[in-house]
């Protein structure tokens, strides 16, 4: 399933990260003007996730990779359950 940050946050305006779940890991795109950057992300890397939502607003979800932690924003509550749920889910 693929996941795609709202344009109307900060930083997502012409090129919005997304977010792709997959067997193994998680596929991240931080696309760029001339150049993006794709990572992808074994579920048994993750060794933690935060998820931060406010009242209003757009939600952010936190990866922590044996200790780099990863902070991506712009996505509905919704979307960062269902990828939480994803990693526990793969981490089985």
């Amino acid at each position: 399933m693929k996941y795609t940050a709202s344009r109307l946050t900060e930083g997502n305006k012409l090129f919005p990260t997304s977010i792709s779940t997959e067997e193994k890991g998680l596929t991240i795109k931080f696309p760029g003007f001339l150049s993006g950057k794709e990572t992808f992300v074994s579920y048994d890397d993750i060794s933690g996730v935060t998820v931060d939502c406010p009242m209003v607003g757009y939600s952010k979800i936190g990866l922590n990779l044996k200790g780099d932690d990863i902070s991506i924003h712009g996505f509905t509550k919704s979307d960062v359950y269902a990828i939480k749920a994803a990693i526990e889910n793969g981490k089985v």
